[in-house]
């Protein structure tokens, strides 16, 4: 006999009454939560959402409970999912859409965030909050749209503005962050820099953007080799970074081509150097720190080429870009000491002594402010014609050619305005000789003491015809003047 089907009467009840239990349970849960959220520990109000997930995962309000409470703890991309799970679930759940949005905004997805307020509005048009969180999404817009064109322009300042504005907003966007990083570097505002980059890295230590900011600091700072290390390792976690490449492979060539203008430098070949370094000044302008030293070295070689001006022309230049760059300083002043500049001289060493008083700078400051008093003064060397290492023999030689040269006989039928400025050089010439060939007087002159006190002169009673008459006397039997000479009205003849 055949086996007959027959239907049995399903008993329901205790499955309703398990639903029921269940439910009551997540909303025990829930209002555990709500009382931690309202006391604002927010880690045990997640907890309590948590489990009333884990009891009912198909109810709307706890994914956006639990969003809220990320969101108050910082963890906005969790937010942002438990928010979109939330919408998912209840395409009405308005408090769901507006934390969407909050999430979208604080991570600095604009567009994102603008649908979702919009969405609300839809809703409750006469929703306040949503109005206001859509007038924020505008604005994040344009800042992030000027901040691309300022960046196109290089105006880093306009970007920083942009972003600390647009982060205001974004609190949480890493690409902002990013680039408000970089374009600090490029500022040179260094420290700010790698601490933004360095904050993104404790959350998240594979972050390309990050490590290339860290590097682009290092490497603007002249710490070539570690700068390397840090595009190596963003070009790992992200190989199609076109930055961390760029900035690497400029690293590496300034790199060399430094080195090998030191090689040249330290072997005496001061043109290749000089040439050399020209050529590592063409690789990167955003590096200051670094093209401020390649400028320093460059003037050394052309100090070393005679180039006196372009050495101080790029000492000029690398002190533009930093303006704590002691060497430039001192190089720059020893130019000015080689060409007699010694005003700039003295202002470049006050600088220096200012900045790092040491015995050495405090030297050369009072070595520059000695020759700069003596400039002020008659410079005798230059009346007679001779260089400041001149011997005894020299100096006689050289008043001897002056003093003839000079001399108001000789200019008598001369315009009176040619005899008064003849006698005045005539003047100097003694005036001149008189210091020179005195060793005593000669010393003092050459360290710049003054000579009123001891024998010097002031422009009074000097007769400049009695030393002339008391030097030629005593040469080869005295002088003579012919006035029939053809070589003018008066000539000298010695015997």
């Amino acid at each position: 006999m055949a086996a007959v089907d027959i239907d049995v009467p399903v008993d329901t009840e205790p499955m309703i009454h398990i639903q029921d239990d269940m439910e009551r349970q997540a909303e025990g849960f829930k209002e555990q939560g709500n009382a931690y959220y309202s006391k604002k520990d927010y880690s045990e109000a997640f907890n309590y959402y948590t489990k009333a997930i884990d009891v009912c995962p198909k109810n709307a309000s706890y994914y956006g409970n639990r969003a809220a409470t990320l969101m108050m703890l910082c963890r906005f991309r969790e937010a942002l999912e438990d928010s979109q799970q939330a919408v998912r679930l209840d395409d009405c759940f308005m408090k769901g859409h507006l934390r969407e949005g909050k999430c979208h905004l604080s991570l600095g997805n604009g567009m994102a965030a603008s649908r979702c307020f919009l969405k609300v509005l839809e809703l409750d048009p006469s929703n306040r909050e949503a109005q206001q969180e859509k007038k924020n999404a505008a604005a994040l817009l344009e800042y992030e749209q000027m901040a691309d064109f300022a960046f196109e322009k290089q105006d880093f300042r306009k970007v920083v503005y942009c972003m600390d504005r647009a982060l205001a907003s974004a609190s949480a966007c890493h690409r902002f962050k990013i680039l408000k990083a970089e374009c600090l570097a490029l500022l040179g505002r260094y420290p700010e820099a790698q601490s933004v980059a360095s904050d993104i890295l404790r959350m998240d230590s594979t972050n390309a953007d990050a490590l290339y900011v860290r590097g682009l600091c290092l490497y603007y700072e002249d710490c070539i080799d570690k700068a390397v290390q840090f595009f190596v390792q963003a070009l790992r976690m992200a190989p199609d970074h076109e930055k961390a490449r760029l900035a690497c492979r400029n690293a590496k060539a300034l790199k060399a081509k430094k080195e090998e203008g030191n090689k040249a430098f330290k072997n005496n070949n001061f043109e290749a150097a000089y040439l050399l370094y020209t050529d590592a000044l063409m690789i990167d302008p955003n590096n200051i720190k670094t093209n401020a030293k390649l400028y320093c070295n460059r003037a050394t070689a052309g100090a070393k080429l005679k180039k006196v001006n372009k050495a101080i022309e790029d000492c000029s230049n690398a002190i533009k870009l930093d303006d704590t760059y002691i060497k430039a300083y001192l190089r720059r002043a020893q130019c000015y000491m080689d060409t007699e500049q010694y005003e700039e001289a003295v202002r470049d060493y006050e600088k220096v002594y200012q900045t790092e008083k040491t015995s050495d700078h405090k030297h050369l400051l009072k070595k520059a402010q000695l020759e700069l008093k003596k400039s002020k003064r008659k410079d005798y060397y230059k009346v007679l014609g001779v260089g400041k290492n001149a011997t005894e023999d020299e100096i006689k030689k050289a008043y001897r050619k002056r003093a003839l040269m000079h001399h108001p006989d000789r200019h008598s039928a001369a315009t009176p305005e040619v005899q008064k400025e003849e006698e005045k050089k005539f003047k100097e010439v003694g005036e001149a000789f008189t210091i020179l060939s005195d060793p005593k007087k000669k010393i003092r002159y050459d360290n710049g003491h003054d000579l009123e006190d001891d024998g010097g002169f002031d422009g009074g009673d000097f007769d400049a015809n009695n030393i002339f008459r008391t030097f030629f006397s005593g040469h080869n039997g005295g002088f003579s003047f012919d006035s029939s000479s053809d070589s003018g009205p008066f000539f000298f003849q010695f015997g």
